[in-house]
């Protein structure tokens, strides 16, 4: 069970007791559930007790105690016990964890992803500035790894090198609020070939500019029409009548009221960098670009390409070809992952019958939460430092992973080696979001 999953099963708690008459609150719109703290009981902890204690006119441990029956029959909950002032610690079933291995197995790279957006419409608008269209480009691919349907537009033309180099894909240049149609680069992708980008779903035929079907112009991942191009350009008014339009990227004006746009975002303005990235080459110039929060200023440096420790870079793909260098090691000793029960690989098993989840569990549960807040947001830092945070946990997990001298592999090392694949899975997966290949091998 996720993050999220557990406090929608706490919201289901609350509105529970509202229906029964046990609280005469309003359901709030959602509650926060964090890990326990190391020592604490059970693995999550929320405060939804305290939140609702004054609406209620009643101690926050009563509303608690008015809780805790309907949240310890949910499904996944094998305890729940009041602490503090009112706080509810959730103690989560084995399976639940083994549930979450289980799954990002299954889904594979897509692990994460969603249709929360599916069928809205996002244009996402940058400076023209090198980072800007780096980071547009790295948030469009989170946001279509949500359903959405995007088109990336620059206040100017963009470079051909933040493509060719960096692989900053930007569909269209020109001003937001300009009436007149902007200008379209005139390069369709490739189609052919294992490396080929997403397809484009198009029309058959031209249609007039001002009644174009814009949702039929986005990049659209699994759209099952090859890409084509259109013999001839529709007609444009104004002065940008003489510019070349081919392909799908039909010219239309940027701004559509009649089309609804998910999360309605200003142009995405981070901080510049302060001298081009393109020396770096595309994943540790990506990085470099990606990884600081917007308003800080981007490290332009070689330290991207050093492999040590202090780079975060190299931390995240180190970790993932282990992770692969594992797997084939487990392989050649003949045992396979099994998700299951994962003892605590510092002291050797199970400190108390509902040890708080360990900080790589979270972290891969947490995962899809940190996806929607970067689409959300048009955050790709975010998501990168998460990744940091997951390479760092599973090279913590990393040596107990394989059998040592005499010892036969065990169900212990079968599911630490599936926790450890899944943690590999999340890393490629998220690399892959921002536009950063995920090595085998170092």
């Amino acid at each position: 069970m996720t993050p999220v999953e557990l406090s929608r099963t706490v919201l289901r708690a609350v509105r529970c007791a509202v229906d029964d008459g046990a609280l005469s609150v309003s359901v709030p719109a959602r509650v926060v559930v964090e890990r326990s703290r190391p020592g604490g009981w059970g693995d999550y902890a929320t405060n939804v007790a305290l939140q609702l204690a004054r609406p209620a006119g009643r101690p926050p441990r009563q509303v608690a105690e008015v809780l805790r029956p309907y949240l310890a029959g949910a499904d996944g909950v094998t305890g729940v016990e009041i602490t503090g002032p009112g706080f509810l610690n959730i103690a989560l079933d084995e399976a639940a964890s083994t549930g979450l291995v289980r799954r990002i197995l299954r889904y594979g790279l897509r692990y994460g992803h969603s249709d929360a957006l599916a069928g809205q419409v996002v244009q996402v608008h940058c400076a023209h500035e090198v980072r800007a269209a780096v980071v547009a480009d790295a948030a469009a691919r989170i946001l279509r790894s949500q359903g959405a349907l995007v088109r990336t537009s620059c206040a100017g033309p963009p470079e051909p090198e933040w493509e060719s180099v960096l692989g900053a894909r930007i569909d269209a240049w020109g001003e937001t609020d300009t009436p007149t149609p902007v200008a379209v680069l005139d390069t369709p992708p490739p189609v052919a070939g294992p490396d080929a980008p997403p397809r484009v779903a198009v029309l058959d035929t031209p249609p007039p500019v001002a009644g174009l079907d814009v949702s039929a112009r986005f990049t659209v991942p699994d759209a099952p029409t090859p890409l084509t191009v259109l013999d001839t350009p529709p007609p444009v008014a104004g002065p940008d009548a003489s510019a070349r339009f081919t392909g799908p990227d039909t010219p239309t004006p940027l701004a559509r009221p009649d089309v609804p746009a998910a999360f309605p975002h200003p142009p995405l303005r981070p901080t510049p960098a302060p001298t081009t990235p393109l020396p770096l080459g595309r994943g540790a110039g990506r990085w470099a670009l990606l990884h600081p929060a917007p308003h800080d200023r981007p490290r332009i440096s070689p330290d991207h390409l050093v492999q040590r420790e202090g780079n975060p870079l190299f931390r995240v793909r180190y970790a993932h070809a282990r992770v692969r260098a594992v797997v084939r090691n487990a392989g050649d000793l003949g045992f396979e992952a099994d998700p299951g029960r994962v003892p605590d690989a510092a002291h050797g098993g199970p400190t108390s019958p509902h040890p708080a989840p360990a900080p790589l569990e979270a972290a891969l549960a947490e995962y899809p939460r940190i996806l929607a807040a970067a689409a959300r947001d048009r955050g790709p830092d975010r998501l990168a430092r998460h990744l940091v945070t997951v390479a760092d946990a599973v090279l913590v997990l990393l040596p107990a992973v394989l059998p040592c001298g005499e010892e036969k592999p065990s169900a212990a090392h079968r599911a630490r080696l599936a926790l450890a694949e899944a943690a590999g899975t999340v890393l490629a997966g998220g690399l892959v979001l921002l536009g950063i290949e995920a090595p085998d091998h170092l």
